[in-house]
């Protein structure tokens, strides 16, 4: 391929990120993912999920920020967890995780993790602890996989190779009259 047909491709890679959640109920399941969506901010968008790679040089934005800068219909890339239940009490969670590497021209890592009957903070750091994980590795950094969160974090923290990781989570107990209760935790993604 030339440089001429080089400069024709079209860039999807994204420039900007945010991170949102939300919850929904109804008497159906799809109804109460759309109300979680709309809870997100996210329910006008055409939803592509995509794996793990939070790409090199983009940058995170505030959610308002990110939600001004998409327009209803418009196809839009995410990481996305979700978790759903009409079990009366039973606990669903939804977490999303982001490692981003200290040289920014080098790609960092997502990761989704959904389960029931876990807080919010277990929830949170398994999907932080795996999206490090991931990065680290990638990066060369020596760990021992079977340490705690916090054990690893400080590793991948003096190694100075990782320069940030963080979570969004969102949870809900199922309704108590049987309800369908979803939840969603996304790293929604603009070029």
């Amino acid at each position: 391929m030339n440089d001429d047909q080089d400069n024709l491709r079209p860039s999807f890679t994204p420039r900007y990120a945010f991170l949102t959640k939300g919850v929904g109920k109804d008497r159906h399941k799809l109804a109460s993912f759309e109300h979680a969506l709309r809870d997100a901010g996210v329910a006008s968008q055409n939803l592509v999920t995509v794996s793990s790679i939070f790409p090199p040089g983009c940058k995170r934005v505030p959610r308002e920020k990110g939600l001004s800068m998409l327009s209803p219909g418009q196809i839009t890339f995410c990481v996305m967890a979700r978790r759903a239940t009409n079990e009366p009490s039973r606990l669903a969670v939804a977490s999303v995780g982001l490692a981003i590497p200290n040289d920014r021209s080098q790609y960092g890592y997502l990761s989704e993790h959904h389960a029931y009957g876990e807080t919010d903070e277990r929830a949170g750091e398994l999907a932080e602890d795996l999206a490090a994980s991931m990065l680290a590795s990638t990066l060369g950094i020596e760990f021992d996989p079977e340490k705690a969160w916090d054990e690893k974090e400080e590793v991948f923290k003096l190694s100075n190779k990782i320069v940030r990781t963080m979570n969004i989570t969102q949870s809900a107990q199922g309704d108590k009259d049987g309800l369908w209760t979803s939840v969603v935790a996304l790293c929604v993604l603009i070029p």
